[in-house]
């Protein structure tokens, strides 16, 4: 369990990582005819955890 109270440099790399855990834009898929589908760097919260 995660704890409610976080420090606030734990906190701002949670929220690193939750803004770049995002797919590849549409323009990109379409740009490079669909050839480039997935991000190299997403992220699951279930598959791989972060460093404390």
């Amino acid at each position: 369990m995660m704890a409610r109270n976080k420090p606030l440099a734990k906190k701002l790399r949670l929220g690193r990582q939750l803004k770049s855990n995002v797919g590849v834009p549409a323009w990109i898929m379409v740009k490079t005819n669909g050839r480039v589908r997935t991000h190299p760097k997403r992220r699951n919260w279930r598959q791989s955890k972060l460093k404390p």
